[in-house]
């Protein structure tokens, strides 16, 4: 019998594939998980080709070592995918595609437990009406274990371990008095698809003229199609979504839908919306995937999604590589979201890539959004994409809230006061919300109590240790925080350079916003929400529910408030510190503000309520704010991209970024100039600008100094090209601690 030999995709920067000898009874299957010795270690490897000879000579061949016989093959379609993100992010076939899997698959150790047959525990609804009373009352670990049992729809026996130590002994006396029922799920085995109905329950909403028009467009795509449904915030979108999926999956009784959110606070919403409307799918056919869950569970929601058991799988950026074997719609929400753009390692658009895999499978997707990006708005003004609109909100007396703007140096020339960076007109318009019971919501993108402590006797300023950036107070913490590489210290008792003891805190956060309100609106109840808020898990989505459930007068957040939460009672929204963004470097600043303040002012009349939006700036004459009066998203995204065109840039150029760390801000800079030199030797580069280097904003994170070349074309395949042949070119120049190419970036 000839030998047969694999070439693997490992998790590795160079970007070949790697020879090993098959030598497992059973045939070699391409997309198979393989667990291979590599250097003096054994790493989880994807098989991409299976060959009848190899190139490597014999002495150096080694053998794979186990073969995970439980998980099925990926599709070729699916390696198809990852094989395009490698070329088009320059990166190998092994850095994109073992990244995808969840990292409880890429230890071999764990296969055998992995994909072992799963026990749920269920509570019967004896158990949920007799279980409370029969505890003891001290048993704490019980309480937490029926608890457990209540709150969810199933409980797997290692959750219930966790959470009592004899869990499983006392589940089998409940199940002896008929509290709980056992299930025994096979996890390799896929189950008949739940049908849908086919007819809509008849409490749904009735839809608007546009929504029906758009659910119809993309029931009736035949093979590809990209739409972009822009709706004002509030028009319905959600209800699209769910319409269009009820009615592909009611068509394909096999067919998978992938849903993307851009951040993780998001999907127990949608989770809870789409659960609702697919009630009669199993409680497992519908799944989420984002870097939140624990490593079991997440990879239990893979393997569901790779069997074709999840029906429907929603997820943030990382979802997009998901496997799913019977995809039929793809929708991408908030669509504009920077938040798809993933910023290390495999640098990758989740939005194009989700577009991508649409195209490669003959599927629609949709891309949703109130303020679309101006590539994708680009694109549909040329065609390649179809533009489905929905002008107004769903609710019928639901309008879109009135913006004002509040002149701050008119303000202050009229004597008027301020407290704590919050105007007269704002407090005064929260006030009356409160006497009338209804919700304000304060925005402000920046977290911590003040972004600077410094000192007005010397001019010192706290700064990190560690990188070329200030640290932010956090008086709660009683701690000075770098936001960049986490140091933290005491706050100081005085100036470390002159001994004044009036140090005071410059600038403004959340926490310094939440504090002054408490008193400037007396007897409102305050609620803060933002990174520093919500760090354990479940916390955020508590306090949201606290804000639905009405329990808070006024809310404060960054931009974890600004999109996609549907506020029923809240009827003003207050804009601070908004024009810092008008004046940046970045020639994207302006569209992320646009589409920030738009998305935050949404969230105002959302149920009937008059809605109010109140923008607190020193330039209430800027374009940006007035076509933010008029809720103009059209006019601003087209005299947008009049400036990017006159100005030649994207989208109407390509972009690369290659950015470089050193010790040292010279041994950068000379490391891409060197870099620069190199693209003489390559053709395509006749095609491509090279602009000069330069450090990056903030210069020094963590010791390291950091510096950035960009190129650009009007021409993709020139720069494509060009990346292609400048790899190998890089990799023979030293100098540096690491350097990173990114195409298409976001942040320059």
């Amino acid at each position: 019998m000839s030998e047969v030999f694999v070439r693997v995709a490992l998790d590795h920067p160079l970007p070949t594939l790697f020879d090993y000898r098959w030598g497992a009874s059973d045939a070699a299957v391409v997309g198979t998980l393989v667990s291979v010795p590599f250097g003096k270690r054994h790493v989880v490897g994807l098989v991409c080709e299976v060959a009848a000879h190899s190139e490597v000579p014999a002495e150096r061949l080694r053998d794979v070592h186990s073969v995970c016989t439980a998980c099925p093959p990926v599709s070729a379609h699916w390696l198809a995918l990852a094989s395009f993100a490698a070329d088009y992010y320059q990166r190998g076939l092994g850095e994109v595609a073992l990244p995808a899997l969840p990292q409880a698959l890429r230890d071999a150790s764990r296969w055998s437990r992995l994909f072992a047959p799963e026990e749920r525990y269920r509570l019967t609804s004896e158990g949920r009406a007799a279980l409370p009373d029969a505890l003891p009352a001290r048993a704490t670990a019980l309480a937490k274990l029926a608890q457990a049992l209540a709150q969810a729809d199933f409980l797997l026996a290692a959750d219930a371990r966790a959470l009592h130590p004899k869990a499983l002994a006392t589940l089998d006396t409940w199940r002896a008095a008929g509290w709980v029922t056992l299930e025994v799920i096979d996890a390799a085995a896929v189950p008949a698809a739940a049908s849908l109905p086919d007819a809509p329950a008849p409490a749904l909403p009735t839809l608007t003229d546009e929504q029906a028009s758009a659910v119809e467009a993309i029931r009736d795509a035949d093979g590809f199609a990209a739409f972009l449904l822009h709706g004002v915030t509030g028009s319905g979108k959600t209800e699209v979504y769910l319409r269009a999926l009820a009615a592909i999956l009611a068509a394909k009784p096999d067919a998978q839908a992938l849903v993307l959110v851009p951040e993780i606070n998001l999907t127990p919403q949608f989770e809870a919306a789409f659960r609702a409307r697919f009630a009669a799918l199993d409680v497992s056919a519908i799944v989420t995937l984002h870097s939140g869950l624990a490593e079991g569970e997440r990879a239990r929601n893979w393997f569901a999604a790779h069997t074709g058991r999840a029906r429907i799988v929603l997820g943030t950026r990382l979802a997009v590589l998901a496997s799913l074997p019977q995809l039929a719609i793809i929708v991408v929400d908030e669509e504009h979201d920077p938040a798809y753009k993933q910023q290390e390692g495999l640098r990758y658009s989740a939005r194009d890539l989700a577009i991508y895999r649409a195209k490669q499978l003959g599927v629609p997707v949709v891309l949703g959004s109130a303020t679309p990006s101006l590539e994708s708005w680009w694109q549909a003004d040329q065609g390649r994409y179809k533009r489905l609109t929905l002008s107004r909100r769903a609710v019928a007396d639901a309008v879109l809230p009135t913006v004002r703007l509040i002149d701050l140096e008119d303000e202050r020339r009229r004597g008027r006061a301020s407290i704590e960076g919050l105007s007269g007109p704002l407090i005064a318009a929260m006030k009356a919300r409160l006497e009338r019971g209804e919700q304000s919501l304060v925005f402000l993108n920046r977290r911590g109590y003040a972004p600077q402590l410094a000192c007005d006797a010397c001019g010192w300023v706290a700064g990190c240790p560690r990188c070329s950036a200030y640290v932010v107070l956090h008086k709660p913490e009683r701690a000075l925080r770098c936001h960049h590489c986490g140091w933290e210290s005491r706050i100081p008792r005085s100036c470390p350079e002159c001994g004044n003891v009036d140090i005071a805190p410059l600038g403004r956060g959340t926490q310094r916003v939440e504090e002054t309100l408490g008193s400037a609106v007396p007897g409102a109840r305050v609620l803060r929400i933002d990174a520093d808020s919500t760090r354990r898990k479940g916390s955020a989505q508590a306090l949201f529910s606290d804000v639905h459930a009405g329990e808070v007068d006024i809310l404060v957040g960054t931009q974890m408030i600004a999109k996609g939460h549907d506020f029923q009672r809240v009827s003003l929204v207050g804009v601070l510190n908004a024009d810092t963004a008008l004046f940046s470097h970045d020639f994207r600043a302006s569209e992320r503000l646009f589409a920030q303040l738009m998305q935050v002012s949404g969230r105002a009349g959302r149920a009937g309520l008059p809605g109010e939006v109140l923008v607190q700036t020193r330039y209430p004459r800027h374009a940006l704010y007035h076509a933010l009066g008029r809720h103009d998203y059209v006019g601003f995204a087209n005299a947008t991209l009049a400036e990017r065109r006159d100005a030649h840039l994207p989208p109407f150029v390509y972009q690369a970024l290659l950015r470089a760390e050193g010790r040292t801000l010279e041994a950068a800079l000379a490391f891409l100039q060197q870099a620069a030199a190199e693209l003489a030797q390559i053709p395509a580069a006749e095609r491509v600008t090279v602009y000069d280097a330069v450090p990056l904003t903030i210069v020094k994170v963590m010791h390291v100094h950091r510096a950035q070349l960009l190129i650009e074309s009007a021409s993709r395949a020139a720069l494509q090209a060009t990346l292609r042949a400048w790899q190998p070119l890089l990799r023979s120049l030293k100098g540096v601690l690491r350097w990173s190419l990114e195409v298409d970036p976001l942040d320059i």
